[in-house]
Order: structure tokens, then sequence, then C-alpha cells
């Protein structure tokens, strides 16, 4: 027994002075070398400048759309009924992925016809599937918007001209 009690105290002592005592502080080496930064050329200013714009935002008052209007005329002044029936229309439909003012599932109205032809409009509402198929703005807009289609509502041209005429107020 009490050669066992000795053993395990040097064994103790022993594990304590090879554990313990002062330290010895150690250089770091990595086995990697770091490389010399190497120089890149400066972009020229016009490609710094260059901002990408995105597809909502994009004014393109050229673009027709693909539909069924390939020319609309709206006249200088705006009829109030219209607005009124285009306004119930926008708020029954459209409400659900549209707000009037700020990006919800789908883009604001709200300044459209400032970066959009009437033309272009009413054809997104009347043919929306083909539009997003084969319009290359309505394909940026998709993608845009995280892949969300605009939803076929089925209206009619005098339905989607009145929604129209809203948008003119926004």
């Amino acid at each position: 027994m009490k050669l066992t009690l000795k053993i395990i105290t040097v064994l103790f002592i022993s594990l304590l002075v090879s554990c313990g005592g002062k330290e010895e502080k150690k250089e770091e080496t990595n086995s990697f070398q770091k490389k010399a930064p190497t120089e890149q050329k400066a972009a020229p200013k016009a490609e710094k400048a260059e901002k990408v714009v995105k597809a909502s935002e994009k004014i393109d008052l050229t673009n027709k759309g693909i539909g069924p209007i390939k020319s609309l005329e709206l006249p200088t002044d705006i009829d109030q009924s219209m607005v009124a029936k285009g306004e119930d229309i926008y708020k029954k439909m459209c409400t659900a992925c549209h707000r009037v003012d700020k990006k919800f599932i789908g883009p604001a109205p709200s300044g459209i016809l400032e970066r959009r032809t009437p033309e272009w409009v009413m054809n997104m509402i009347l043919n929306p599937e083909e539009m997003t198929q084969s319009d290359p703005l309505a394909k940026e807009l998709l993608i845009e918007f995280n892949g969300s289609p605009m939803a076929n509502q089925n209206l009619t041209e005098e339905e989607a001209r009145a929604v129209l005429e809203y948008f003119r107020t926004l």
C-alpha cells in the first residue's frame, strides 16, 4: 500500500513538473508564404460611373409591348368617371400584388406612364403571359420581382383602359 502511494505521488509530481513551469514562446510559422499584391489597372472613369438600372426604373417610351393594343392616343383631359371605374377595378383585382407608390410583389404603378407607353401598360394588363415570355422589358421585370409572374385577371380592353386612366392620376 505504501509502495502504491509512493508511485502515485511520484507520477503526480512528475506530471505537474512536466506540464507546469515556465512557458517558452514559440514563433508561429505559417506553411504558406504571402504573395505580393498584384497590381490592378484602374478602371476608366466611364466604367466606374456606369450604374445598373433596375427594370422597374428603366424608361422606355418606344416599346408598345406584345398584345392586342397596337396604338392608343390618350386625350389631354382625364376622364374622372373612367378614373373611378379604374380605381375600383385596381382595388379589387390588383392590390393583392401591387401598392400604388411602393414596390410589393409587383412594381408600383405610380408614375408608370413616365416610364412606359400606354400601349405597353395595356398589353401587360391584358396579355401578361406572352409579355413575360417575349417582351425584353417584361422579362427583366419578372427577374427583378423574383420570378413572380403577373396574373392574368382577364380584364376587357375597356376595363384595362379604365385602369390605365386611373394610373394617369397617380
